[in-house]
C-alpha cells in the first residue's frame, strides 16, 4: 500500500499469492493476512465520482487504475477466496461478519450496494 488510503500498482500481482497463503490453516500470520486482504478489498472498491468526500480521500477511479486491477485479481481468484471464507478450520472470530461481507463483495462486485 502506498498510504493509508491507496493501494500500489503491485497489489494486483501479489493478491493471488496472499489469498493462497491466507488459505493455509496453520500459518502463524493467517489473521494478519486476512486483515490485509480485507483492507485491500476495501481500498480497491470503486469511488463514487459524485461523492466529493470519497473523491477527496481516495481520488477518482480514473486516476487510480490499480483499484480496477485489484478488483480483477479478486474476481480471478474468487474460488480460492470463497474456499478460504468457507474453511471450517477458521478459528471463531478470525473473520468478522463485516469483513466476510467485504471480501465477498470483492469477488462479486455486481452485488455491491449502490
Amino acid at each position: 500500500m502506498n498510504s493509508v488510503f491507496h493501494v500500489s500498482a503491485v497489489m494486483p500481482a501479489v493478491l493471488p499469492f496472499l489469498i493462497r497463503l491466507a488459505a493455509v490453516p496453520d500459518i502463524a500470520v493467517r489473521s494478519g493476512l486476512v486483515d490485509f486482504l480485507v483492507v485491500a478489498a476495501e481500498l480497491s472498491s470503486s469511488v463514487d465520482a459524485d461523492d466529493e468526500r470519497q473523491v477527496l480521500l481516495f481520488g477518482r477511479d480514473s486516476d487510480h487504475p490499480e483499484r480496477e486491477w485489484c478488483r480483477a485479481a479478486f474476481a480471478a481468484h474468487a474460488s480460492a477466496l470463497r474456499a478460504l471464507l468457507e474453511d471450517e478450520t477458521l478459528p471463531d472470530g478470525l473473520i468478522s461478519v463485516d469483513d466476510r461481507e467485504c471480501l465477498l463483495r470483492a469477488v462479486e462486485p455486481q452485488q455491491r450496494p449502490s
